[in-house]
């Protein structure tokens, strides 16, 4: 099979484009995917076009406009029957390895986040008056203020997550930015349909996006393309980030999305066998979404010792649960680097099993592996893939010295717990360094508008103009009816 990757606007022919191809195999199938690869002639024209494009239409759209022809994709996106849904859900699986019903399963859910009514939640999360980012709004201090998205934002996505790319491009439209984003190798596909998708909507708006690939590292064209933005938003391994910011002008805002941790918390008052069974299979299903690629998975659980469960005993029921969940959903055939840290961890584990008192649940043939430790343990990254450690402790509030000393790395965190633990909880964990809190079963699923990593998804992009009361009040003095 054959595919084309990528987006481009009017101002490029395909057949003036050089193209590259990236192969991927799965179970048998074979998919070839061409992507675009520009000179630095191409990169400047592309840039250009979208900066003036985006002047020129873009920002004479309302943001309700903006948000009813997203509305618009996304509800084709999430007819099973539109040619593109079926596309993703026939080549997505052979693309990134994961199983053709997660894939189905999790589209779905993902794409939810988009509709109409989530998006203007999104909107109202960073702006009290959405408004701001048409026209110029009144302040409560006197004067007005408008908002404006970058002429020019770049996008550079990670490929863990199947659909990720879809939140930075979003952003940027409801902000009125010129889009260029950078595919991830992992994922080129769901990117570029989606700017199609937008561009039969309206073929105006579909020239103010592109969709590109270069390779990370190349040196020549990357330097190239980081000089055209006015913003670059990143997502990737914090090396790759460390690389991308040192090549940016100075005057570039960048954005960086790195690598972070996810844990849960579950007090002795969610372990009774009413809720347990059900809590656990919540815990797992978080686990084997994705195979834990996305940074909000939990990787650790502290769990309070005193129960009508035991730590250990709910432990069991994750590895039951897990072991259930692998044969509707397998594992995604992992690569030799990610072989080789699974079986470090488990043998790690293994080891220290004869020196202290934890059990470790699953064989190395199964595709994931809990380990349960009876004591106090710092928080430290799984190796992913399924693979879990759960740690006891005495008072659910134990947990957070020994997740803080991963500060600058933690983001989600899920909570099982009474109302009252909740609250306290959570003041402890926002000093601690989350930045996210939630219920099991709803980790990897942000609600619409989430600050990502605490941040702002909209205002973190825009600049303010404000026209003082001062300013209008002088203007009075030169109107026509002034004399």
């Amino acid at each position: 099979m054959k595919e084309v990757a990528g987006y481009l606007p009017g101002c490029l022919s395909p057949e003036g484009v050089q193209w590259r191809t990236l192969s991927f195999s799965h179970h048998g199938q074979h998919l070839d995917v061409d992507v675009p690869d520009l000179n630095p002639a191409q990169i400047t024209l592309l840039s250009a076009h979208l900066r003036d494009h985006a002047r020129a239409y873009l920002t004479t759209l309302s943001v309700a406009k903006i948000v009813a022809i997203i509305d618009e994709a996304i509800a084709r996106l999430l007819d099973r029957n539109h040619p593109l849904r079926r596309k993703a859900e026939m080549l997505l699986p052979i693309v990134t390895g994961y199983d053709a019903e997660m894939i189905r399963l999790g589209l779905t859910g993902y794409l939810k986040t988009f509709r109409q009514p989530q998006l203007k939640r999104f909107l109202a999360e960073d702006f009290n008056d959405p408004q701001l980012l048409d026209d110029f709004q009144p302040r409560p201090n006197g004067g007005f203020a408008r908002a404006f998205g970058p002429d020019l934002l770049m996008h550079i996505w990670a490929g863990n997550v199947p659909g990720l790319p879809l939140w930075s491009l979003i952003c940027g439209l409801l902000v009125k930015a010129g889009s260029v984003g950078k595919f991830p190798g992992a994922e080129p596909l769901m990117a570029g349909w989606f700017a199609q998708l937008l561009a039969e909507i309206d073929p105006q708006l579909g020239e103010c996006l592109a969709v590109v690939w270069w390779k990370g590292g190349e040196a020549e064209a990357e330097k190239h393309w980081l000089t055209q933005p006015d913003v670059v938003m990143a997502y990737g391994g914090n090396a790759a980030l460390a690389a991308i910011k040192q090549q940016l002008p100075v005057t570039t805002r960048f954005l960086p999305h790195g690598h972070k941790i996810s844990v849960g918390l579950v007090g002795r008052s969610a372990l009774d066998t009413r809720q347990g069974v059900d809590l656990a299979q919540r815990v797992a299903y978080e686990v084997i979404r994705y195979d834990q690629a996305g940074c909000y998975s939990p990787q650790m659980l502290f769990v309070e010792r005193g129960g009508r469960i035991t730590p250990q005993e709910f432990a069991e029921y994750i590895a039951h649960e897990l072991c259930a969940l692998a044969r509707k959903y397998p594992r995604r055939a992992l690569s030799s680097a990610e072989v080789n840290s699974v079986a470090t961890w488990r043998s790690r584990e293994e080891i220290r099993a004869l020196q202290d008192d934890r059990i470790l649940f699953g064989e190395p043939t199964d595709s994931w592996s809990v380990v349960v430790v009876d004591g106090p343990e710092a928080l430290m990254p799984s190796a992913l893939g399924r693979t879990l450690k759960v740690v006891a402790v005495d008072e659910i509030d134990d947990a957070i010295a020994l997740i803080s000393q991963q500060k600058i790395y933690l983001q989600t965190a899920a909570v099982a717990a009474t109302p009252r633990e909740l609250f306290v909880l959570a003041a402890r964990l926002g000093q601690a360094g989350i930045s996210r809190i939630t219920a099991f079963g709803s980790m990897t699923s942000p609600a619409a508008g989430w600050h990502h990593d605490g941040r702002f998804s909209l205002l973190d992009l825009v600049t303010f103009t404000e026209i003082e009361a001062s300013a209008e009040t002088a203007a009075e003095r030169f109107a026509p009816y002034a004399d």
